[in-house]
């Protein structure tokens, strides 16, 4: 898993896997999802991410 957050666009994006994309999808204003060939989630881009987030630059990673 990747998370980078572009602070000149103001976009974040999670980066899940390494699959190939296969198609997008906008499924709340501002928030795309980008999925492979079997559907799977491949990637989420958040636009405008410091109006979405408080701290978009700030990663928490927890492991249970």
């Amino acid at each position: 898993m990747k998370i980078k957050y572009d602070k000149q666009t103001d976009v974040l994006y999670i980066q899940l896997n390494n699959n190939s994309i296969a198609e997008s999808g906008e499924d709340h204003k501002g928030v795309i999802v980008d999925y492979d060939n079997e559907n799977n989630i491949v990637g989420i881009e958040i636009l405008n991410a410091s109006t979405k987030l408080p701290q978009p630059n700030i990663v928490e990673y927890e492991m249970a």
